[in-house]
């Protein structure tokens, strides 16, 4: 039997998965969470095999919680689960060590499929998701424009950014010119927003 825990803030969604998965002979759900901040406990406590987890949750996203596992050493495989097609997510997912990556409107029978592949040491990439990665190329963004832009994102000043990541205002608003010409925008918040939109921040 392998062992699932479900993590989705969408209540009406995370039950209805966990009661498909559950009609398969060999999966069994043990867990359900909403909330990214709840997984790891729930982890420690069910030790699934499998966690399926929403890429769009509060506390913390999927792939945070993702990264999180990893660095733990969560022995529990992970399949991320998302009606966001942004390539970004996809290479950081990879990065994370997600075994699988879902669309959320893919059938129950499809995500049992993924359930098993990834429990049994292999990976399962969406196709769809998959060629609009390849097709988007790298994240042109280094870290520090990545930082930046994230904070402009929150609404915080440059002043402030610059004091929480230790630069001068001047190199703060270099990284943010460098970002928006990267990006083609003659904006920060076009920037922000361009970026987001390929899950590159």
């Amino acid at each position: 039997m392998i062992r699932i825990l479900l993590a989705d803030d969408e209540h009406l969604i995370r039950g209805a998965v966990a009661a498909l998965l559950g009609l398969q002979p060999d999966l069994e759900v043990v867990a359900e969470v909403g909330r990214g901040d709840e997984v790891a406990d729930a982890v420690e406590r069910n030790d699934p095999d499998v966690a399926v987890l929403d890429i769009d949750m509060p506390g913390a996203d999927g792939l945070t919680v993702a990264e999180q596992l990893r660095d733990t050493g969560a022995r529990c495989a992970v399949c991320i689960l998302t009606s966001l097609g942004r390539p970004g997510y996809l290479r950081r997912a990879m990065a994370a060590g997600v075994r699988g990556f879902v669309a959320k409107d893919a059938s129950a029978d499809v995500l049992a499929a993924a359930v098993r592949k990834v429990h049994a040491g292999g990976r399962y990439l969406d196709a769809d998701l998959a060629a609009t990665a390849m097709a988007a190329g790298d994240n042109p963004l280094t870290e520090r424009e990545r930082d930046v832009l994230r904070l402009t994102g929150k609404g915080v000043d440059t002043g402030r950014i610059a004091r929480t990541l230790h630069l001068s205002e001047g190199t703060v608003r270099n990284y943010l010119s460098g970002a928006m010409a990267k990006l083609g925008e003659s904006n920060r918040l076009g920037a922000v927003r361009a970026a987001e939109k390929m899950g590159w921040i």
